[in-house]
């Protein structure tokens, strides 16, 4: 249902909070510490996708707040580079 909703709205870029949304709409058991860091490409499309860490984890783990910080960096720079 997702992924449908996804190619309809055919956004500028995708951002996926978490490991197992990652995993799904990547169709992958790649570790999340292996899929963020880097745009992805999902779908046909090839719409990018930036992987980070669920906000829930965030709160167990604020160490990790830099990591995803940058995460979002990059989603930031791949948007700026799209237009």
């Amino acid at each position: 249902y997702l992924e449908r909703q996804i190619s309809l709205l055919r956004p500028k870029i995708v951002v996926v909070l978490g490991r197992i949304a990652a995993q799904s709409l990547l169709a992958t058991e790649t570790p999340i510490s292996r899929l963020r860091g880097q745009v992805q490409r999902f779908g046909p499309e090839g719409i990018p996708l930036v992987v980070t860490y669920h906000p829930a984890y965030l709160l167990r783990n604020p160490i990790a707040k830099r990591e995803s910080w940058r995460d979002l960096r990059l989603a930031l720079a791949t948007l700026g580079n799209r237009t």
